[in-house]
C-alpha cells in the first residue's frame, strides 16, 4: 500500500492503518464452524456422541460444555480428550425424547472467550 503523506491524506492514512493494526483481534473470537449434532437436527434417543469444531484453537481446560434438559435443569458435560486443537467433544447419558439446548463456552488461543448454544430435538 502506498500513502502520500501530503498534508491532507495523514488523517486518511492514519486511519487506514489502524484499521490494518486492529482488525487482527477483531477475528480473533473462535467461531463454531461445525457441531454434532446440527443446529435444530432431530436425533434418535439414547446416548450421544457431542462434537463441536472451531475456527482456532480452543484452550479445552478452560471452555465448558452443558447441557440443558427438557425440563430447564443444565448439567456440566465432561469433556473427552481432544482429537484437536479446533475441537470439543463429550458423550452424553441416554437421553430421553424432548427439547435440548447444548451451551458451550470456549476459550480461544489468544485468551478471547466465545459463547453460543446448539438446540437439538430427541426423538
Amino acid at each position: 500500500m502506498t500513502c502520500v503523506l501530503r498534508r491532507g491524506n495523514r488523517p486518511v492514512c492514519l486511519g487506514f492503518l489502524l484499521l490494518l493494526i486492529c482488525a487482527r483481534p477483531l477475528f480473533a473470537h473462535a467461531v463454531l464452524v461445525r457441531s454434532t449434532p446440527k443446529a435444530h437436527e432431530i436425533v434418535a434417543s439414547g446416548e450421544l456422541n457431542i462434537e463441536l469444531q472451531f475456527n482456532s484453537r480452543i484452550d479445552a481446560a478452560r471452555s465448558s460444555l452443558t447441557l440443558v434438559l427438557p425440563d430447564g435443569q443444565a448439567k456440566d458435560l465432561t469433556q473427552l480428550p481432544q482429537p484437536s486443537p479446533a475441537v470439543l467433544g463429550a458423550k452424553t447419558a441416554r437421553l430421553a425424547t424432548g427439547s435440548y439446548v447444548l451451551r458451550w463456552q470456549v476459550l480461544a488461543h489468544d485468551g478471547h472467550i466465545t459463547r453460543g448454544e446448539v438446540p437439538f430435538d430427541v426423538k
